[in-house]
């Protein structure tokens, strides 16, 4: 399995309220400096509805980038209750 898809598969099994750091999922994916790698992974993501990459965020606990834009990854992230409403 190619690390892309090692990444897809790891990012498609967080659970919803979950989410994993870039750096994270790239030690899972067996690349643990390859999280830059991941980020551009997740920006092209072709399924976001089955790899919910809107759940992966900075090892220091700040959102990171979203394709969609930052404001709806922390939109998600509330809705989920991830991030606390204000």
């Amino acid at each position: 399995m190619k690390f892309k898809e090692r990444v897809l598969k790891i990012v498609s099994k967080i659970p919803k309220g979950k989410t994993m750091s870039y750096a994270e999922v790239a030690k899972a994916a067996g690349s643990p400096n390859a999280y830059r790698a991941v980020g551009n992974i997740m920006h092209n993501n072709p399924d976001s509805k089955r790899v919910p990459c809107h759940r992966v965020i900075k090892s220091d606990g700040t959102v990171g980038g979203y394709a969609n834009g930052v404001k709806k990854k922390i939109a998600l992230l509330k809705k989920e209750g991830v991030i606390k409403p204000n």
